[in-house]
């Protein structure tokens, strides 16, 4: 059965990848017939190999699995195609479709009979995925709550309405039968539920509360990277507000998700020129450096605890949605992490 689009927060999107797929472990060579002319590739391919869904081609493309005639790799999905041209599309070989319950400690807020509040530490995975077989939420919500996940929201990733990026923490929930599953996608769907941060992010944005609006979509320099687009993407909003300043240098926002788009705090918060500290990806100023010219505001002697901070300081700490079974509104606070702590702490000390 096919699992469902995820509504994404604001970590890494779904890309619809189809359970059963056919093909999986082999390779495909398609020839671009006249028909197909001027199309873009990632339709072209979808429309030539059967049982591989647009999305899928698109994860393809993205990971460096699809080569040209000449055997270079080929991972723009707008590329125009010609007649005469050849690809080849390698397939990975198909992951378990089910993954294993492994009894791993889990910090619960709250659970009942319907849904299940979490708080993920940093450095967990969501679900079962490409070089993160096991040891992830699913295969410790399987081994909390047993058999009776089974099927909902698709066979990887039972019970899952959202996800947060592995090296990103906070409140998470989980519906654990049909009737919550539903309720909790529509909140999503229609933005009813709400989602809180709280981010250590370089420099003191100017005004101290406001909101960023920008497209978000793949950066054209980097496929790995997302970025504010100018054209295409996807609609993107977030409000902000400073909780604390800490001189010139550094700044504890609380950031709140109007849409959920992939990386969204992430690419909007460095969009205006305050990258998360120790975000990968979009923590590095114009020249390059981790903090830009924010860093150098900071004690040399204890410069390098932030600039050198081994995740992005990302936190969800609060979740209101309507209860599945009651209609009643539900509010949920979590602590920021400790290791973000620490570092808020150290800065008042300073």
């Amino acid at each position: 059965m096919p699992e469902r689009t995820e509504f994404d927060d604001d970590e890494d999107e779904y890309t619809g990848t189809q359970d059963g797929e056919t093909g999986e472990g082999a390779r495909q060579r398609w020839s671009v017939p006249e028909e197909a002319a001027g199309q873009r590739l990632d339709k072209a391919l979808a429309t030539g190999l059967p049982g591989l869904s647009r999305s899928r081609v698109q994860a393809l493309l993205e990971k460096g699995c699809v080569q040209d005639g000449g055997g270079r790799t080929v991972t723009d999905p707008s590329l125009k195609v010609k007649p005469g041209q050849t690809f080849d599309v390698f397939i990975p070989e198909a992951e378990p479709a089910q993954p294993e319950a492994q009894d791993i400690p889990l910090d619960v807020v709250y659970e009942d009979e319907d849904v299940l509040v979490i708080d993920k530490p940093a450095g967990m995975v969501v679900h079962p995925a490409a070089g993160n077989p096991d040891g992830t939420l699913v295969n410790a919500l399987l081994a909390h709550c047993g058999d009776s996940l089974s099927g909902i929201g698709g066979v990887r990733r039972p019970g899952i309405v959202h996800r947060l990026d592995k090296d990103t923490s906070g409140l998470m929930v989980v519906a654990k039968n049909d009737r919550a599953h539903h309720a909790l996608t529509e909140q999503f769907s229609g933005r009813t539920l709400s989602r809180t941060y709280q981010a250590l992010v370089w420099g003191v944005p100017s005004p101290r509360e406001g909101r960023i609006e920008g497209n978000i979509g793949r950066s054209s320099s980097d496929r790995k990277k997302m970025a504010v687009v100018t054209g295409g993407g996807k609609h993107a909003a977030t409000r902000y507000r400073v909780v604390h300043s800490f001189g010139t240098a550094l700044a504890l926002v609380e950031c709140t998700l109007e849409t959920g788009r992939t990386h969204q705090i992430r690419v909007h918060m460095a969009h205006i020129g305050h990258p998360i500290v120790g975000d990968p990806l979009y923590g590095k100023g114009r020249a390059g450096r981790a903090g830009g010219k924010h860093a150098s505001a900071l004690p040399e002697p204890h410069r390098d605890r932030f600039v050198g901070f081994p995740r992005q300081a990302l936190h969800a700490v609060g979740l209101t949605f309507r209860h599945p079974a009651t209609g009643e509104t539900v509010r949920f606070q979590a602590p920021l992490a400790p290791d973000i702590k620490d570092l808020s702490d150290f800065l008042e000390s300073l």
